[in-house]
């Protein structure tokens, strides 16, 4: 068997067209599909969710074309963090690698709480926990073995998601028209009461983090790219698949759930986080007359669970690496193992992953929400660093005497892509959580916010320690980046 061929930062490129087009479709799906799209609904009403969801999926299908065009021509596993050394400062990038490590090490652990509510519906007396321990050395081992080894187990688990929403959306369909279920409620749930739009704009601002958080992992697609067998084909077919996905999957779940449930149904009002297990997808299923409905979606949010910790293992343990490599973080993580593997940086992530016994400090429903906003502004931050950098790195193209016809993948909207993700991004940013400031909760300010000073302490922080060392210059188009 050959070996796969190494990147040019040391990492061996062993995904395959198949893992990187499963990273692209499956990479977002999850809880906030499955789970909290049926809050959404309810606090904005079945056409206010469908609106937060089609702008933010018309968002990041922009913040994805950048990121496509960076990518396939610049395929490193620092991705974004690199792009942002190079194309902006050495500061943004240092704190845009912070920040998007932090973000995917804290997801880990808020996933690992996710598994440890969704286990207790078939092992009550089994504290959280002791399942996200074992989810955790699950998932560490599988990232462990190879590069291939994570690629493979995302396109299995992602390939699950993938098929229970065609399935939902099949289902979804036959029940409008009246083919499966009791009745059809026709379009009744887009008429009663304050329907379709409940509490106008502002129920839709404030549903923007969650349905932003839902897409968080579109991205992986670029960190992917420098462990991928051919990025230059492979990046751009898995990017135009990124529009089918948003459409399909997204948008029309959102429509189903918006016809069959009403907005005022009591399981959808439930906010608590200890009812993760009550999903629209199997309120759907069960009013379609499938048995097993509830055991059979738990096990699905489940995969999809382990997906998103999956992947936020690779990804921030390749950041991590990256950062070390250009030293923006100890030597120690640039160190890959036999498998090019970069163990250390793997297993300082996986430690962070250990908060998951938060669950039994402070409650597994409290845990969880509180981690899924942290880690929410930290990726909208990283966003932000894709829209910089793609428009810096256009204009240092042309700049450079480049010519636009040999990029792999070219991002058809530029430059007005990346400005208006960069300005809807801002928008969600200022909006996500008006009500506490409104309110004057601190902790839940707190919890919402916090990712914003972190990220200019980062940047501030950084610039005081090196602000007297020369930069050095690098042309990316011929330069080894890491």
């Amino acid at each position: 068997m050959t070996e796969p061929a190494p990147s040019q930062d040391g990492l061996k490129r062993g995904l395959k067209a198949r893992h990187m087009q499963m990273i692209a479709i499956g990479g977002s799906i999850g809880t906030g599909l499955f789970v909290a799209s049926g809050g959404t609904i309810a606090q904005a009403g079945p056409g206010g969710s469908l609106v937060a969801y089609a702008l933010i999926g018309m968002m990041v299908l922009l913040l994805m074309q950048s990121l496509g065009e960076m990518s396939a021509r610049l395929p490193v596993a620092g991705s974004f963090q690199t792009y942002a050394s190079v194309f902006v400062n050495r500061h943004f990038g240092f704190a845009i690698g912070w920040n998007y490590w932090f973000n995917w090490a804290i997801t880990v652990a808020a996933e690992l709480v996710a598994a440890g509510i969704i286990m207790s519906y078939w092992f009550p007396d089994t504290p959280g926990w002791i399942w996200a321990g074992l989810f955790l050395i699950l998932l560490t081992g599988l990232n462990a073995l190879s590069a291939k080894a994570f690629g493979e187990g995302e396109y299995w688990l992602a390939a699950i998601k993938v098929i229970t929403v065609v399935v939902f959306l099949i289902c979804g369909v036959a029940m409008i028209f009246g083919i499966l279920g009791d009745s059809t409620p026709g379009f009744s749930n887009w008429t009663d009461g304050e329907a379709p739009f409940v509490g106008g704009w502002l129920s839709i601002v404030s549903v923007f983090m969650i349905a932003g958080f839902s897409f968080q992992g579109t991205e992986l697609i670029g960190v992917a790219a420098g462990e991928a067998e051919n990025p230059k084909r492979d990046i751009p077919r898995a990017i135009k698949a990124i529009f089918w996905r948003i459409m399909l999957f997204y948008i029309g779940a959102i429509f189903v759930i918006g016809m069959l449930i009403p907005y005022l149904d009591p399981s959808l009002l439930s906010s608590e986080a200890s009812d993760i297990t009550t999903s629209p997808f199997t309120l759907v299923f069960e009013r379609a007359g499938v048995a097993f409905a509830a055991a059979l979606m738990n096990a699905v949010i489940l995969s999809a669970i382990l997906s998103a910790g999956n992947s936020g293992l690779y990804a921030s343990s390749r950041m991590l690496y990256s950062m070390a490599l250009d030293g923006k973080a100890p030597k120690i993580f640039a160190r890959l193992n036999k498998r090019g593997v970069p163990m250390p940086a793997m297993l300082l992530t996986a430690s962070v992953g250990l908060f998951g016994f938060l669950t039994a400090i402070v409650g597994q429903g409290s845990a969880y929400t509180w981690l899924l906003n942290v880690s929410g502004l930290s990726g909208f931050i990283a966003w932000i660093g894709i829209a910089v950098c793609h428009y810096k790195f256009r204009k240092a193209y042309i700049a450079s005497g480049q010519d636009l016809a040999n990029l792999p993948y070219k991002a058809p909207l530029f430059p007005l892509g990346p400005v208006l993700a960069f300005v809807i991004l801002i928008v969600v940013i200022i909006g996500q959580n008006y009500q506490a400031i409104v309110d004057g909760n601190l902790l839940q300010m707190a919890s919402s916010y916090i990712g914003l000073p972190i990220f200019l302490l980062l940047w501030l922080g950084h610039w005081l320690a090196t602000r007297k060392q020369p930069a050095v210059a690098i042309d990316p188009w011929t330069a080894k980046l890491n």
